[in-house]
């Protein structure tokens, strides 16, 4: 049987340790990282939504050392569009080794300054203009023959079904009546609809706060990159600007991704556009994707043991409510929503109420509602 399934966490993490010390044996100049010559030390990191676990290396420069289980990852993924995304401008971290087999990697550390810990009211018009920015340069890049499989249809309408399986179901206990399902399906193929309507782009699919560093005097690092695919070109907009993590005044939002659409249209990265269709594409394609971690983040609890997730659940049923009552198509189900799931929700240990969840200091200029 494959090592790497039956290899313990502890185990795996002494086996990275012993991997990466030799890698660094002979030392790698392209990031000016002297031979080692003593005992590697290895000290862990915050993880991700996903299996892979990160280590710092206590070298000089320090470089990350990932365990990355083959059997649930996909390192060799990694490493291609890591190098892609690099060849075309983004600073994704540049793997100095890996070892496909065992999924072990080091790789350049682009330090740990996440961007949701330096956004405020006062810094976050400027910060956002740069990862914007960036983000415009990703959806500019090439799409590789085989690299980015489409966000199909079928790939969206499954995300949103974790919602019903994993919140509705097995985190609330509720089961659903036919007439349930079948607004739920209404409501679906709405946002199926807006998704292969708007031009299909580079898309990171997790562009938020948590994967984006900050670094002094140069572009921002990039990670989580490895799940990218070719699809709604609103999508990454709305992963950034409609953060489950940290929330903004709506009008201010909007007036963001209307810059943003300006700015894509000057670059040709889509036709010419009402405002009023733009917005009704970000805000469509942000409830696609807040379907999406209403299901997720009940999963990576109650499946993958990650406790650090339903707190922020409030946040996202707020986004899913504003804008589901922004349109005649959706208030049904927010109606539905609110009458019949809601109660359950504030139920939770974890709950506070949703409708403040994510309030922000107003900011000094024009971040008021």
């Amino acid at each position: 049987m494959n090592e790497c399934v039956t290899q313990a966490p502890d185990e795996r993490r002494e086996a990275l340790r012993q991997w990466a010390a030799r890698a660094l044996q002979s030392g790698h100049e392209v990031l000016h990282v002297p031979p080692l010559e003593r005992t590697l030390n290895l000290q862990p990191l915050s993880g991700d939504a996903g299996f892979r676990r990160y280590f710092r290396t206590d070298t000089t420069p320090t470089l990350i050392a990932v365990d990355s289980p083959p059997s649930k990852t996909n390192i060799n993924r990694f490493v291609a569009l890591a190098d892609y995304l690099r060849r075309h401008g983004i600073h994704t971290p540049l793997v100095i080794a890996a070892d496909i087999e065992h999924g072990y990697m080091l790789l350049e550390d682009l330090g740990d300054i996440q961007l949701l810990r330096m956004l405020n009211p006062d810094s976050v018009a400027g910060l956002y203009a740069e990862v914007i920015n960036e983000l415009l340069c990703l959806q500019q890049i090439p799409r590789a023959e085989g690299m980015f499989p489409p966000y199909s249809r079928e790939l969206l309408h499954m995300e949103m079904s974790i919602m019903p399986e994993w919140l509705i179901g097995k985190l609330l206990g509720r089961e659903l009546s036919a007439d349930e399902h079948q607004l739920l399906e209404r409501t679906f193929a709405h946002l199926l609809d807006s998704a292969s309507s708007q031009p299909q782009v580079l898309v990171h699919r997790d562009y938020h706060s948590r994967n984006l560093m900050v670094r002094s005097g140069e572009r921002p690092g990039v990670v989580d990159f490895q799940d990218a695919v070719w699809g709604p070109v609103t999508y990454d907009l709305a992963s950034l600007l409609r953060d489950c993590y940290i929330r903004w005044p709506r009008e201010q939002v909007e007036n963001w991704a209307l810059a943003y659409a300006s700015s894509a249209i000057d670059a040709g990265i889509i036709p010419e556009v009402a405002p009023e269709t733009f917005l009704r594409w970000f805000d469509w394609i942000g409830l696609q994707r807040h379907f999406k971690v209403l299901g997720l983040f009940p999963r990576l609890y109650l499946r993958d043991g990650k406790h650090g997730y339903l707190p922020d659940l409030p946040l996202v049923i707020r986004y899913t409510l504003e804008v589901s009552d922004k349109y005649p198509e959706l208030q049904p189900f927010a109606d539905w929503f609110r009458a019949e799931i809601l109660p359950l929700v504030e139920k939770q240990d974890w709950y506070r109420d949703y409708r403040t969840a994510g309030e922000r200091r107003p900011a000094k200029t024009e971040l008021s509602r």
